[in-house]
């Protein structure tokens, strides 16, 4: 018998938090491997996938300020991994491109993870490869779109609850009653 939908979306979720997670762990080994930030590796790899963003482009897509935008690609382009380059239309534009001499090392070290996982779709059949690529593009649009929704909402200020609690402790150790008696 097959399990209820709802057991199998939460199984799914597990999943893909699971992976997501593992991403990260991922991401970290490498880029200590390399002395860089996580940002700065992920935004090496975006920059790729974007092919030559603009800094506004790279500061929407990673919902970084420009602030931190600017300050990501000057690191990047003092280590030699980017480059700016003038957009020939728009003189204030700039793009991002990467270097590609400077990734062969970082391409290296995921070559080995990059071949495994090659090996692994390669055991589905090209129907369900389709279906994988829709699922993971329609998930990654909607985490981008909930990421942006989050980020226009102010945070709320933590809850001061070790204050409270000592309050709380305090009246206590000093016979205070805090309802006035």
């Amino acid at each position: 018998m097959a399990e209820p939908l709802d057991d199998f979306l939460a199984q799914l979720g597990r999943h893909i938090r699971r992976m997501g997670a593992q991403s990260v762990i991922t991401s970290q080994t490498v880029a200590d491997r390399f002395d860089l930030h996580t940002t700065d590796l992920e935004c090496l790899d975006l920059i790729r996938v974007l092919k030559d963003p603009t800094a506004g482009e790279l500061a929407k897509a990673t919902g970084l300020t420009s602030g931190a935008v600017t300050a990501l690609i000057d690191r990047l382009e003092k280590a030699g991994y980017v480059e700016r380059i003038a957009d020939p239309n728009n003189r204030r534009r700039v793009h991002v491109r990467i270097k590609p001499h400077a990734m062969k090392p970082i391409d290296a070290v995921n070559a080995a993870m990059q071949a495994k996982m090659i090996e692994l779709w390669s055991t589905f059949g090209e129907r369900d490869l389709r279906v994988i690529a829709d699922f993971i593009s329609r998930s990654t649009d909607v985490a981008i779109a909930c990421a942006d929704t989050i980020s226009r909402h102010p945070p709320k200020p933590p809850v001061k609850r070790r204050a409270a609690r000592a309050g709380r402790i305090a009246s206590a150790r000093v016979g205070v009653n805090r309802s006035g008696g």
